[in-house]
């Protein structure tokens, strides 16, 4: 007997000897950094304009649009949403397009949150 207990603490066949614990770490998921997306206010685009672009690229009812149109307005710099970086830059690059189509000077650009 005595070489039964020789060759387990030696061999590594006895109880407890090769048993492993495997443990896996959840990968902890991060939130998107957010961007606002910000109006600019000039004294030459007209506010229908302006209204009428917050209902078209950033989906506001008309009520809120002429609130954040006359937000933008009386203090100069207005936001208009906030989304992930890729969203607001598409939405800002669109805000632009328009402005520009329409020979309107409006300017919209983002910040992070």
């Amino acid at each position: 007997m005595a070489e039964d207990n020789d060759q387990d603490q030696e061999g590594g066949t006895g109880p407890g000897q090769g048993v492993g614990v495997v443990s896996k770490t959840a990968p902890k998921t991060k939130r998107p950094s957010l961007y606002k997306v910000l109006l600019l206010n000039d004294d030459y685009t007209p506010q229908e304009f302006v209204v009428w672009l917050l209902q078209a690229v950033f989906k506001k009812d008309p009520e809120e649009a002429v609130r954040i149109m006359l937000h933008v307005h009386q203090s100069g710099v207005g936001v208009c949403g906030v989304y992930t970086y890729e969203i607001a830059e598409t939405k800002v690059a669109q805000v632009m397009e328009l402005s520009r189509r329409n020979q309107h000077p409006l300017q919209c650009t983002m910040e992070r949150e």
